[in-house]
């Protein structure tokens, strides 16, 4: 077995125990038809102000009932990438987005990016941010999309330090470190899932080598 091998295997290995949905895909196309299909198979994702179970005046009503369409984020992606995945996501009856992410703060359904680099030893996306909307994307959407290139792959953060410090000289500038599905404890030492980000992490594979 090849070293590349290796560290694919440990990277789903580690990536699986942290809850993500690791799938191998061999196009950016797949990934925006694996998008769509888990757009179409989710519920929409609604985030009701409290008092919305009860009577309320016809103001306050439509307020509650803002969002009707489901919404994938898709900021910061190649251009014909997202034109690809605005096409089909119209045609589903989705919204998509690449900018105004908080006017959908509640109502975030997919963010989809794309990853620097995967991170075997501990199941890790690494995700350039530079932008806000790039941030928003990863972390109010219910369902996290995030593809990574298999040669991107590498042992620990060790393997990426180079392109880190690169990066350290740009100013703004943020990189995200992302494992698994939002989790927290902190009430009652009860794992809860989604509390701080999204609810799931999909991680998409892409075969380029």
């Amino acid at each position: 077995m090849s070293s590349k091998d290796t560290l694919y295997q440990t990277f789903v290995e580690k990536a699986e125990l942290v809850s993500a949905f690791v799938t191998n895909i061999d196009s950016e196309e797949a990934a925006v038809d694996y998008v769509i299909n888990l757009c179409d198979k989710k519920e929409a994702c609604q985030l009701l102000a409290s008092g919305c179970e009860a009577d309320l005046s016809e103001k306050a009503e439509t307020l509650c009932d803002a969002k009707q369409t489901k919404v994938i984020a898709a900021p910061g992606l190649k251009s014909d990438l997202y034109e690809t995945l605005a096409a089909k996501s119209k045609k589903s009856g989705f919204d998509c987005i690449d900018s105004g992410m908080r006017k959908h703060l509640a109502g975030i359904d997919i963010g989809f990016t794309i990853a620097e680099y995967g991170i075997a030893d501990t199941g890790t996306m690494m995700v350039d941010c530079p932008s806000e909307e790039l941030r928003l994307a990863t972390m109010v959407s219910e369902y996290h999309v995030c593809v990574v290139p298999k040669s991107k792959i590498r042992a620990n953060t060790y393997g990426v330090e180079k392109m880190m410090l690169t990066r350290m000289k740009k100013t703004p500038n943020y990189l995200a470190f992302i494992t698994g599905a939002s989790r927290t404890a902190d009430i009652e030492r009860v794992l809860a899932l989604g509390v701080h980000g999204p609810l799931e992490l999909h991680i998409l594979i892409l075969e380029d080598q």
